[in-house]
């Protein structure tokens, strides 16, 4: 091998990792721009994500990456690509939403009078994530004022999810002025593709999570509910749009970006310096002794965690065998 290869590996993804899904990874995309990337067991260097604790078995360089609102853990990882602020030698700011495909629309020009033109309806919703209190609770304030369509699996109201598929959710949220773009959960720098996707189907996000969202995108272009003491002002200035189409008007002129411009951390040639500094240096911040110590913790988690899923099994097995006694009890009678 040249020293411009190396050897890597992917676990503890949020989706199933295989050699058939291995190109659609950013990672191996970016990394490959720059080095002959060969799948090992035995890697120099290692990306994992949040969904598992398979990482603690390897030994190398590990670089820890995340689309989920959870911190690096600076125990287990040398490195972080996350949602966090500051960047440093250890952190690197790469929001989830630089990682979609759809992040190049971003630069496209758009049509006001056009849109305008479209006399779109309301405003869409699409969620299936039933937990997130904050987004229902806005969801059922704006519906006061006008039908809000729900186009996901809960709180549905136009007679059926959408069919899955980021087009299809793109081509639904383009018939609408406005979309609530709310994260699951709130953190300064923790903005997912929601935000984008509203932008580049022309709709108005009104959005919540990310405090400092307006360093990411444009923040004329879109409603960002924390420069607002309440919901309840945020639903008028949505009125107030929604019946003067020269303030309709006004966001719709706004480019997606700030200056029209992507932010530093997002740019791709920073983000390839840093696989520099990080493949090129060598530079580990755990050391490999500490490393051993924990894989040895490993097992015993992996061996808990086995055990507590043995544990809810059987009782949902006992639930379900008690059941059907209770229930050949009762038909004998």
């Amino acid at each position: 091998m040249n020293d411009r290869s190396i050897k890597v590996m992917f676990t503890d993804l949020n989706r199933p990792f295989s050699l058939s899904n291995i190109h659609h990874l950013f990672e191996w995309r970016m990394a490959s721009k720059r080095y002959n990337l060969e799948l090992s067991e035995k890697p120099d260097f290692l990306f994992y994500s949040c969904t598992g604790d398979e990482h603690l078995r390897y030994n190398c360089t590990r670089i820890f990456y995340t689309p989920e609102n959870v911190r690096p853990n600076f125990d287990r990882c040398d490195y972080a690509f996350s949602f966090d602020y500051p960047v440093n030698e250890r952190n690197y700011r790469l929001p989830i939403y630089r990682r979609w495909p759809e992040y190049s629309q971003l630069f496209k020009s758009r049509n006001p009078d056009e849109i305008i033109s479209q006399k779109r309806k309301f405003c869409s919703f699409m969620v299936s994530n039933p937990n997130a209190s904050t987004r229902i609770e806005f969801f059922k304030k704006l519906s006061s004022y006008k039908s809000v369509d729900s186009g996901g699996r809960f709180l549905n109201n136009i007679g059926g999810p959408i069919q899955s598929g980021v087009e299809n959710k793109l081509n639904w949220m383009r018939n609408y002025k406005f979309s609530i773009t709310f994260e699951n959960s709130s953190y300064p720098g923790y903005t997912t593709e929601k935000l984008m996707h509203a932008l580049i189907t022309d709709t108005i996000p009104i959005y919540w999570g990310n405090p400092l969202a307006g360093l990411d995108f444009n923040p004329k272009a879109f409603i960002n509910c924390h420069d607002f003491k309440s919901f309840d002002e945020v639903i008028e200035l949505v009125k107030e749009i929604d019946r003067n189409d020269t303030l309709y008007k006004e966001y719709l002129n706004q480019p997606y970006l700030k200056d029209n411009m992507e932010t530093d951390f997002c740019r791709e040639d920073n983000i390839l310096a840093r696989y520099d500094e990080i493949i090129g240096s060598k530079r580990i911040f755990i050391s490999p002794f500490r490393k051993r110590l924990q894989r040895l913790i490993y097992y015993p988690i992996k061996l808990r965690k086995s055990t507590k899923n043995l544990v809810l099994k059987g009782k949902v097995y006992s639930r379900h065998f008690l059941s059907k006694i209770s229930n050949s009890l009762g038909k004998s009678r």
